[in-house]
């Protein structure tokens, strides 16, 4: 049987415990050695050496070694002794290697997160003495001493609770205190979430009120906490985001074209007749050229001035990939409670029953409201400081919410000063109301009574109790909690004061409607998003009323939109979620396991979904999402820890900021592959094209390589520093299983390529054909001419991409930094083709004035189309 549903004198006899005593030593012992160490088993750890090989098990990272050997044969038989491009690559992959092993160290900070939860001090009863001891000697059977403010060590069934109130929220996402009561019972067939098991207490959560005892029934790895880790640990594999997936796709594909091409231009070379290690020099380049080098550095350049940005905008980035893994998300899972609410608790209306006036406290408070907030305000237990210029308050987040609704008004302490306190009956769980009693200003006192409705209206003798009835329903509909005030006034006080005189005879003053209101941004945020196609949904520990209630009113739960509790979820299939899951904007009351079903099924329809939280119980979904994102300012350890991206601000319109700043890094990543494949495929072109044509090879691996590393690499290092030219916000999400070439940006690259190719082909039959400047045509000529105008198309090719619309539309200060790159590129190319030194160290040859102005010509040539076809079909070149 479920240790919630056994009754007190049940669970003694189960656990053989004398309450009077506790356990002795040997029962210790037993029990530690049967049922286990009150502590969490972590995954063995993978050694440096394992984690080494699996960062170097990648396509990329492969291709990436491969055209490093290929590189550093190419130099070492060509004698230049220039290894820079060798030395490069294996460069790359260190730092890619390192940051892959530091990103997975991370992923295992979640489960040491929550062994740091162990390592706190707990009251036990042992051998008739109260012992502090360290919370993993905690063992089953152990009888818990608990507190206000007591941190619970292992999961428990109450004993004893006198005004006990737990706070579980890290557990179950409820914001409010949850009232517990140790004879309660439960029906061996009643469905009971973790948030109604008021007979326990849990691992991880926290005592603010009241005290009692309790007998530990579950340790370690059995606690729901300890489930929580196991579902942890369960997800620790971090999956491929939507860019590494294709990323990784397109090193596949680069791999196969870089063999083909190798292998083509291999037996071209063979049946023409070229000298062999001439030929095989030429395929082995041919193959590295192929591979952009430098696009995971660009890459990763990208990504981490996105996280600049976003970390501006209050949101830090835990995993590099995270950035344009949001810039795809299309559904966003959201926690209710301190994401799109402010997590306070807020008076929002009040009713005074004398005058029948109801109030929206947000239009202001009249004498009627502040009636019913002075009597509601002076019966708490608040009290209120000041700290660095700062009002805090102290106490239950319902008392908290009266005493600051009426505090600009009249401080509580003022309120005392006028109405003295003589006596208080304290809250009680069983009963559901307080009362204190005052002394009035103009003699004699006055009781105040406040509690739950149901409790009060029996009582009360005074008042309409048919409105309050109806105002009561009109409150509970909107997800209100309810607080009554009534009281009582007399003379004198008796010589016997009892409760049954205090609470007789009531008058109704009115009542209270309290909420954890949602931020004032969370709704423009939701709208914003539904507008950029992102979905939102809500799912939280609450109550289904109180989250549809918030989710109605921010924009979440639409007409036609359903929700669902955990156990009607519990009930469905995998598949008959799979069918229903896009029907659901509100899942409510659900669990850790619950979570992770909702996104995988999201998952399964292709969908890339980002899920926020604070709690240890959201830690297991934080990190199954594509995104997770915890909160910096209420999150726990265990989540921040699991989560891929932290939000300073708890501010669900951030999580919009952010996806914007992903789509725009996204884009800028698409402009890299459209930039940098251009150039690669256009020299493959070249060489291909040029040896069908018997004109042998056209190009040197010395001139590849540098087009690579630096017509290609230094203006496409300034890309990661591209502004946004457009708003990405007016589009819908790049769908997670699109192809990487999908919207137009293979046929870019394929048009890119071709302009370049004929171009070069041009100067080559130039070079080889026509005479200029007295100077004798050959294959030096044209092999020089080819380098030249390669080297200046890839560099003027940078400024076509930045946007559809015409390269003049862009200022200079948009991106200093594309500019200048390109102009000192421009600058490396002029010199090397120019200077006898490096003419002769690049296999290159002096050229006349008329050779010049055909490169001059042809290499705008490209610009000149594109700028063209901009104009006549400006959608072509979307980005």
């Amino acid at each position: 049987m479920e240790a919630f549903r056994r009754g007190v004198k049940e669970t003694i006899t189960a656990h053989h415990v004398d309450m009077g005593k506790g356990l002795d030593a040997e029962q210790v012992s037993k029990n530690r050695e049967k049922y286990g160490a009150n502590v969490f088993v972590a995954e063995k750890k993978v050694s440096l050496l394992k984690k080494i090989l699996i960062s170097l098990n990648d396509v990329a990272t492969i291709i990436l070694l491969i055209a490093a050997v290929i590189s550093f044969v190419a130099t070492y038989l060509e004698n230049t002794g220039n290894y820079f491009e060798s030395l490069l690559i294996i460069g790359i992959v260190v730092i890619n290697s390192v940051l892959s092993i530091v990103q997975e160290g991370k992923a295992e900070d979640s489960l040491e997160a929550l062994q740091n939860l162990n390592r706190t001090q707990v009251k036990v009863l042992r051998d008739g003495q109260i012992d502090q001891i360290d919370a993993d000697d905690v063992v089953l059977g152990d009888v818990l001493v608990v507190e206000n403010g007591s941190a619970i060590a292992a999961d428990a069934r109450l004993i004893e609770a006198i005004e006990l109130q737990a706070e579980e929220s890290a557990l179950t996402g409820e914001s409010l205190p949850v009232e517990k009561n140790a004879d309660a019972t439960f029906k061996p067939d009643d469905e009971v979430g973790l948030g109604e098991r008021i007979t326990m207490v849990y691992r991880g959560t926290t005592i603010v009120n009241g005290h009692g005892r309790a007998i530990v029934t579950a340790v370690g790895m059995q606690t729901e906490m300890g489930k929580i880790a196991s579902l942890l640990s369960n997800e620790s594999k971090i999956p491929l985001t939507p860019l590494q997936r294709r990323l990784v796709q397109l090193g596949k594909n680069i791999s196969w074209v870089a063999i083909g091409a190798a292998v083509v231009v291999l037996g071209l070379g063979i049946y023409q007749g070229m000298d062999l290690k001439h030929i095989f020099l030429t395929a082995i380049s041919l193959a590295v050229a192929v591979v952009p080098e430098t696009l995971a550095v660009i890459v990763t350049m990208t990504l981490a001035l996105g996280v600049q940005r976003i970390a501006q905008k209050h949101a830090i980035i835990r995993r590099l990939p995270a950035v344009e893994t949001l810039g795809t998300t299309n559904v966003i899972a959201s926690d209710k409670t301190g994401t799109l609410t402010q997590n306070k608790m807020t008076v929002r209306k009040v009713w005074q029953e004398e005058q029948d006036h109801l109030t929206d406290i947000s239009d202001g408070l009249d004498d009627a409201t502040k009636e019913v907030l002075f009597l509601a305000a002076i019966s708490t237990n608040v009290s209120v400081k000041t700290v660095e210029g700062q009002t805090v308050y102290d106490g239950l987040p319902t008392e908290v919410a009266l005493v600051r609704a009426i505090n600009e008004e009249a401080t509580r302490e003022e309120l005392l000063e006028k109405y003295p306190l003589v006596e208080q009956i304290p809250f009680n769980s069983t009963k559901k109301r307080m009362t204190t009693v005052h002394k009035q200003p103009e003699g004699g006192y006055i009781a105040i009574t406040k509690g739950a409705f149901d409790v009060l209206l029996p009582m009360i003798k005074h008042g309409n109790r048919d409105k309050a009835e109806s105002v009561n329903k009109t409150f509970g509909g909107q997800a209100l909690r309810v607080l009554t005030i009534a009281k009582r006034t007399f003379d004198v006080m008796p010589e016997v004061p009892t409760q049954e005189f205090y609470e007789q005879d009531l008058t109704l003053v009115g009542l209270v409607g309290i909420i954890d209101p949602p931020r004032p941004e969370s709704a423009p945020a939701v709208e914003k998003a539904r507008l950029a196609g992102v979905r939102t949904i809500m799912i939280t520990g609450d109550h289904v009323e109180t989250a549809s209630a918030i989710a109605r009113e921010i924009g979440i739960l639409r007409t036609g939109d359903q929700t669902i509790t955990g156990s009607e979820l519990a009930k469905l299939s995998d598949k008959e979620l799979d069918d229903n899951v896009q029907q659901y904007s509100v899942y409510a009351r659900v669990t850790p396991t619950d979570k992770i079903r909702i996104i995988k099924s999201w998952q399964r329809q292709d969908a890339t979904i980002a899920m926020t939280g604070d709690g240890v119980n959201d830690a297991p979904a934080l990190k199954a999402a594509d995104v997770g994102i915890s909160m910096g300012e209420t999150g726990t350890d265990v989540a921040r820890e699991a989560s891929d991206i932290i939000l300073t601000d708890d501010n669900f319109a951030t999580i919009i900021n952010a996806i914007s700043e992903g789509r725009g890094v996204y884009v800028k990543v698409r402009k890299t592959i459209n930039f940098l494949l251009s150039a690669n495929i256009s020299e493959l072109l070249v060489i291909l094209i040029a040896m069908l044509l018997g004109w042998g090879s056209p190009l040197l691996p010395v001139h590849l390589l540098f087009i690579n590393l630096v017509s290609d690499g230094l203006p496409g290092f300034a890309l990661s520093r591209e502004p946004m030219l457009t708003n990405v916000m007016n589009e819908p999400p790049m769908p997670k299983n699109t192809k990487l070439f999908a919207q137009g940006l293979g046929r870019q690259i394929g048009l890119n390529a071709a302009l370049f190719a004929i171009v070069t082909l041009v100067a080559i039959w130039v070079g080889q054909n026509v005479v200029f400047g007295g100077l004798q045509a050959n294959e030096q000529i044209g092999q020089t001419m080819a380098f030249t105008i390669l080297s200046l198309t890839s560099i003027f090719h940078v400024f076509n991409i930045r946007s559809e619309k015409t390269l003049f539309a862009i200022s200079y200060r948009a991106n200093p930094s594309l500019v200048n790159m390109a102009i000192l590129a421009t600058v490396i190319t002029l010199v090397i083709t120019l200077m006898p030194f490096t003419q002769t160290l690049f296999g290159l040859t002096a050229l006349s004035l008329g050779h010049w102005i055909v490169i001059i010509v042809l290499s705008l040539a490209p610009t000149i189309v594109i700028e063209l076809l901009k104009y006549v079909r400006p959608t072509l070149f979307k980005v």
